[in-house]
């Protein structure tokens, strides 16, 4: 069973208590990813559970089954209305299944690259990598993502490191850390790159 993404801005995530703005339908940041993080602790509200950082058809979905749940008009978008309720529910809630992604960092030489990242919890990870803007999509409980792969092992650890090999020397690499926990919960961070030497 999967259950909730995590996809964080940067390579880290920004925790937010509460929302300072009004989120609709094509916005991303850290206060969507902290919105879907709470409608995803209902999967009643939120049954596919994505945390992408994104305000996708699915996140819009969640917001018009939450308004539904608390009797404000379903209109799918967080505005002036629900931002208080949420507010206010978010603060009493305890989010986050997912494991937390902090610490990435990479040390590459010429032909060679070592990612390492901490979790918050036990957790395995694939680094993805390319010479090209990785691609991600949502589909349904999983995000998909182009480019080559390197895994950690199999066991679980809150400590990670993966060695990507046979690079091109003096190139710049998109590479994201995506992370199982023993639950089936997903994080994922944020593409970004890193430079090989000479």
């Amino acid at each position: 069973m999967l259950g909730a993404v995590l996809f964080l801005a940067a390579p880290f995530l920004a925790q937010a208590d509460t929302l300072t703005r009004q989120l609709e339908l094509g916005m991303s940041g850290t206060d969507v990813t902290a919105l879907q993080t709470f409608l995803a602790a209902n999967p009643n509200v939120y049954p596919s559970g994505l945390i992408t950082g994104y305000f996708g058809t699915l996140t819009q979905a969640a917001v018009s089954n939450f308004q539904t749940l608390n009797g404000i008009a379903s209109v799918g978008r967080v505005g002036p209305a629900t931002l208080p309720v949420i507010n206010l529910q978010m603060g009493n809630s305890t989010s986050g299944v997912a494991p937390t992604i902090t610490s990435v960092s990479t040390n590459a030489s010429n032909n060679t690259a070592t990612v390492s990242w901490n979790t918050n919890q036990a957790a395995k990870g694939v680094v993805y990598y390319s010479t090209s803007p990785l691609s991600t999509y949502e589909n349904g409980h999983t995000v998909t993502i182009g480019g080559s792969t390197a895994f950690t092992n199999t066991n679980y650890n809150t400590a990670q490191s993966v060695v990507l090999q046979n690079l091109q020397a003096n190139t710049t690499y998109y590479y994201l850390v995506y992370t199982t926990n023993q639950a089936g919960n997903i994080s994922v961070t944020w593409p970004t790159t890193f430079q090989t030497a000479n």
